[in-house]
């Protein structure tokens, strides 16, 4: 049996089943309506560290391997504590920095044990003196703020080191660093980072920041807890969006009846995703918040052609039964494989091993699959008994008898001289467009938090950090592997020496720091503070000495690992991968027995991670995309000239897209990637409609050009009013308050608005151009019969 007749065999029996039994259809989607309206109110906030970072990559392998004791140096809270009017010397002052303190040590999720200020015992200071070397803690028992004592701390401060790290260089603020768990100790469940935001910004900054203190918090926990934030105003613009959809679907159609209908059977759409993504046991994240938009814009945008052609039916006498089956027949299989297409190229987003692209990519399919469903099996049926309404039949008979000026100019394209010129003047487009987007970078390329915009709190926070502190808050950490008891020995010490050595002469990196930096500092503390002595020893005695004074946050408990911190000037791609490619080429040339160095932690070590995973993702996506819905749509029209017709409108856009991100100085990220597979999936639908359209009146024995205008008249209106339903349900995001938000809405309305402009005028000229030859062989002469 051919596949026509296996389609045909599909259609009758969906056709048999939906109008056969429309009540007991009406009444299995109100019952799981309710059911999923349930499950969708069990949704919650859910963004995690692991579900941030590719928890596959091996740098991350070996950060998760020594998570407990890289605490401290991984997800961290800063604090930063200022006193407008002096110095942290105020008696005043530094009571208030005790109660900040005690109030961060009770937050839940603090890793309250490596808590660190200078109010907390593990932050020393160390002194030579002509008894030895001396420390302790640098604010001690019984300090009651007399003018001795803080006299007495500011002489700890200095002797402590921690100028330009917990203490500003000015000395006017003060650090509190707050290291957290990925479990929250009282409930047992994942650490929420939105309400540890709330519950940071409720009991310091809310409590204390007033006229002579201002606090400034920074961190990825941070970062993520203002994304959800952010992320509230979404249901606004939801309801803005829902709002101009009626309202635009209302002055296509002119009918109340069918805009209710598909505004009912899409906002349905939405409920069924958002219970199916409940049951799965996902949470609402900054990125997949953005999905029942989309959820919705593409059901809307789908149903405008049933909305077209339903009373384009009626106003051509069938009844509403007949017209409600004729549109099921004519949009059911066009309908459904560009459907699959979207679904498919949210499906590519999987290869990328990040657990909030996956569950976007999960949570996309979702929403695609469930408007399979409510929008062709269900909207049909509505629409059987609700009709069309006079004014609605009277706007077809104003489409109809309209003069068609932009369909005749247009259908200009499928002449040989017009088509030759249009596939000359997009191949100059393509050409031009690949040279100025090859500048386009992997990563952040901008400093603070790009998610955010520059502007926001927490952007202005990392600048008075990095403008007040030497210590860089861009943290890269190496680890390095030594045998159990040997991380402190000379063999390790020398090969950590000449690593530290190295990398601070690599271009970005302004300092580091490691477990022989302090036992330097020691050993000639403990020689008279002689600066001969500054240097590591082959004495196991003299190091073993020292290393009883070195903090454990330098080593791990079984000295079988020690870390090397590199403070980086930022975190933009280049500096990432320069100090990627330096650290890995050392390790290649001097792992040994003795020290293995591997990659990565710190905030800039796991974000190095990222960027290499989304390197790598973004080929395998684009090859699996293009591949994949290339297939789909080669089965649906027989042609591999034709699909490349249909698929060749989406490259240039996804070019044009990197070049736009070029001009706005984006890099490929986890943010951005998906922008390009929702863009490729759900673009392919314009060239689907369009073409099936198309064959439909070339089997009517018109010609090329005859059968493109017909295909304009009664089609071409609702795929340009689809990509402005489409753009429109996304560009409502450029107004969010988060930037990687308002990045995806202008990359996707631009994507969605231009695939739908290649789609009109390019798939003619390339049919044109390329397949001419299989259209005629398929349709018979008729179709070259009297064209240009």
């Amino acid at each position: 049996m051919s596949n026509d007749q296996e389609l045909s065999k599909i259609e009758r029996f969906f056709t048999s089943l939906l109008f056969g039994h429309r009540k007991a259809v009406l009444v299995l989607f109100a019952v799981l309506s309710v059911f999923f309206a349930w499950q969708a109110t069990k949704l919650r906030p859910d963004a995690s560290f692991q579900k941030m970072v590719p928890v596959t990559h091996p740098y991350i392998a070996n950060y998760l391997k020594y998570e407990n004791e890289l605490r401290p140096l991984g997800n961290v809270l800063r604090i930063a504590v200022q006193n407008k009017n002096g110095s942290i010397y105020e008696a005043e002052f530094l009571e208030t920095l005790r109660q900040i303190t005690d109030e961060v040590f009770y937050i839940p999720g603090v890793d309250r044990g490596n808590l660190s200020s200078i109010w907390t015992p593990n932050v020393m200071w160390r002194q030579v003196t002509e008894e030895g070397l001396r420390m302790g803690p640098v604010i001690g028992q019984g300090f009651q703020g007399t003018p001795e004592q803080i006299e007495q701390v500011r002489s700890n401060v200095e002797k402590s080191g921690r100028i330009g790290s917990l203490v500003a260089n000015d000395e006017k603020s003060a650090i509190i660093l707050a290291p957290l768990l990925e479990v929250d100790p009282e409930t047992g469940e994942k650490l929420s980072y939105g309400k540890l935001s709330e519950r940071i910004e409720k009991v310091v900054r809310d409590k204390y920041q007033n006229d002579k203190v201002s606090i400034h918090i920074t961190g990825f926990a941070k970062v993520v807890g203002d994304l959800i934030e952010g992320a509230k105003d979404i249901a606004g613009f939801f309801v803005i969006t829902f709002v101009l959809t009626v309202i635009l679907l209302f002055w296509y159609s002119r009918c109340w009846k069918s805009t209710a209908a598909t505004i009912f059977c899409c906002s349905l759409a939405v409920i069924w995703h958002l219970g199916f993504v409940s049951m799965l046991g996902f949470g609402l994240d900054p990125y997949s918040i953005l999905v029942p938009f989309l959820t919705f814009a593409i059901g809307v945008s789908h149903a405008i052609q049933n909305v077209r052609t339903m009373a384009a039916e009626r106003f051509h006498g069938a009844t509403k039964m007949d017209a409600a089956k004729a549109t099921f027949h004519l949009l059911f299989i066009p309908g459904t494989v560009a459907l699959l297409a979207d679904a498919v190229g949210f499906s590519t987003l999987l290869v990328i091993e990040i657990g909030v692209i996956r569950e976007l990519a999960i949570s996309a399919s979702i929403g695609v699959g469930v408007i399979i469903f409510t929008k062709m099996f269900l909207l049909p049926v509505l629409m059987s008994y609700a009709d069309v309404t006079p004014s609605g039949l009277r706007q077809v008979a104003k489409q109809e008898g309209g003069d068609h000026k932009v369909s005749h100019a247009l259908s200009r394209l499928t002449e040989k001289k017009v088509a030759l010129a249009a596939t000359a003047v997009a191949g100059g487009i393509l050409a031009i467009s690949m040279v100025l987007s090859s500048g386009l970078k992997i990563g952040d390329l901008d400093p603070g938090a790009p998610e955010l915009r520059p502007d926001s709190r927490y952007n202005q926070d990392v600048k008075f950090l990095v403008s007040n502190y030497s210590t860089s808050s861009d943290v890269f950490v190496v680890m390095v592997e030594t045998p159990e008891g040997e991380c402190g020995a000379y063999p390790v010490a020398s090969a950590v020496d000449r690593f530290q050595w190295e990398m601070e002469n690599v271009e970005g990196v302004e300092g580091s720091a490691s477990l022989f930096t302090v036992m330097k500092n020691i050993i000639a503390a403990l020689n008279g503070g002689n600066p001969k002595w500054l240097s590591i020893t082959r004495d196991r005695f003299i190091s073993n000495g020292a290393h009883k004074n070195i903090p454990t946050a330098l080593y791990n408990a079984k000295c079988s690992m020690t870390p090397v911190i590199l403070f980086l000037a930022d975190h933009k791609a280049e500096t990432l991968k320069r100090v990627t490619d330096k650290v890995e080429a050392f390790a290649a040339e001097n792992n040994s027995d003795d020290a293995k160095f591997i990659l990565a932690a710190g905030n800039s070590g796991i974000e190095a991670a990222t960027n290499i995973v989304v390197e790598q993702a973004q080929k395998t996506m684009l090859v699996l995309v293009y591949t994949i819905i290339g297939l789909l749509v080669w089965w649906e029209f027989k042609s591999f000239r034709v699909m490349l017709a249909i698929m060749i409108p989406l490259f240039i856009t996804e070019v044009l897209c990197k070049v736009i991100m070029v001009q706005l100085n984006l890099g490929i990220k986890v943010a951005t990637l998906p922008v390009i597979a929702l863009g490729v999936g759900i673009g392919v639908d314009y060239g689907i409609y369009i073409y099936n359209r198309l064959e439909s009146f070339l089997a009517k024995g018109l010609n090329f050009k005859q059968a493109y205008f017909e295909t304009l008249r009664t089609t071409g209106v609702a795929v340009a009013l689809t990509a402005v339903t489409l753009a429109l349900g996304v560009f409502t995001w450029a107004f969010s308050a988060i930037k990687f938000q308002a990045d995806m809405g202008m990359l996707l309305a631009f994507m969605f608005l231009w695939n739908m402009v290649g789609a009109i005028i390019l798939i003619p000229a390339l049919i044109r151009v390329l397949a001419m030859g299989a259209v005629t062989k398929r349709f018979g002469p008729s179709v070259v019969k009297g064209l240009n």
